[in-house]
């Protein structure tokens, strides 16, 4: 049972309602589909749990939530508070905008009051300097002209994302380096690959690698998060297509040919920072998905091989030859246990 995110590596916190899952202050779980999630409350991201914790949590989720009269609900999607202070999250049959809503909802608009909140501080404490300096006169016109590069060194200047490569380097990317971010097409036909600037020099990831990259990219490259109505629109384009994987083969495809997507400086093809800010929140979206539906096929695969393993016992038992007055034997302990 693990007890970070995922995402940010964050405390995930802790609960003593849930005997069987004591982890996590906001539980959301779909017992039709049997999938249970922590979601963080720092990054607000949705953890799915392990499949072998999940089915005795899940009735215990289900049954306080009914429990409960302080909850708000549809039929699709419902929010209920219990005495500890726990929230759970009760998925039905949603359709995906609603819930969109409540997976993407709380992250991306999080991330954008915590971006305008440090933007209006920011410039508010540099104002106060500059202003209070003026009058007292320890502000000079040399420091009042070198004001765009400090502003400029706290934005560009400061590590945004580590990332942890499969051959174990840390790679410290700052917002240059994100921003020339790019789709390459992969070696092998029809695949792809991430090219990432760090200083005067590229990475460049392939495969599933490149996958777990970009999971971790672009949401930096959407650190402005959205509105309602923006998530709405992303979520209308990943519909339109047909789907998380579909979308994300069109969006690649339009990064690659698009002449628009060149990066700032290089003016290099494939540019991730130059999609619509929809559209990168829709391909957020869409890789958070198709990550989640693959550790899904992995457990259904889990499930079929044990269910194979099962079947071949069962007809090796089938197949055992039982020895003379075997069956005798059996029928005289069964009516014995039956008079008992």
């Amino acid at each position: 049972m693990y007890s970070t995110c995922v995402f940010c590596n964050q405390s995930l916190g802790a609960n003593e309602a849930l005997e069987s899952f004591p982890v996590g202050r906001r539980i959301a779980f779909d017992a039709g589909k049997g999938r249970l999630w922590v979601v963080c409350r720092k990054c607000e991201r949705w953890n799915l749990s392990p499949i072998e914790e999940r089915w005795e949590t899940i009735e215990d989720c289900e049954r306080f939530f009914r429990g409960t009269r302080a909850r708000v609900s549809t039929e699709q999607v419902g929010l209920a508070r219990i005495a500890d202070g726990l929230e759970l999250v009760r998925i039905g049959r949603p359709m995906r905008p609603e819930f969109a809503a409540w997976r993407y909802g709380d992250q991306f608009g999080r991330r954008r009051r915590r971006t305008l909140l440090y933007t209006a501080g920011a410039a508010a404490a540099f104002g106060a300097i500059v202003i209070g300096g003026a009058v007292t006169g320890a502000v000079s016109a040399g420091v009042l002209s070198q004001a765009g590069n400090w502003m400029n060194i706290w934005v560009n200047g400061r590590t945004v994302l580590k990332l942890r490569t499969d051959d174990g380097r840390v790679i410290k990317l700052k917002n240059p380096d994100l921003r020339r971010a790019r789709v390459l097409p992969g070696s092998e036909p029809g695949s792809l690959s991430i090219s990432i600037g760090r200083g005067r020099r590229s990475e460049i990831f392939e495969g599933a690698e490149a996958e777990r990259v970009a999971s971790q990219l672009v949401p930096k490259l959407n650190r402005m998060g959205g509105s309602q109505s923006t998530i709405r629109e992303a979520v209308q384009q990943i519909e339109t297509i047909g789907g998380p994987d579909a979308f994300l083969a069109a969006t690649y495809r339009r990064v690659l040919t698009d002449p628009a997507m060149v990066t700032r400086r290089r003016k290099e093809p494939g540019s991730l920072a130059k999609l619509p800010s929809s559209t990168r929140l829709a391909v957020e979206m869409a890789l958070h998905e198709e990550r989640e539906r693959r550790a899904l096929e992995g457990e259904l695969q889990l499930l079929e091989e044990a269910w194979r393993e099962a079947e071949e016992i069962a007809a090796i038992a089938d197949d055992l030859v039982l020895p003379p007055g075997a069956d005798s034997f059996i029928e005289t302990e069964r009516s014995k246990l039956q008079q008992s």
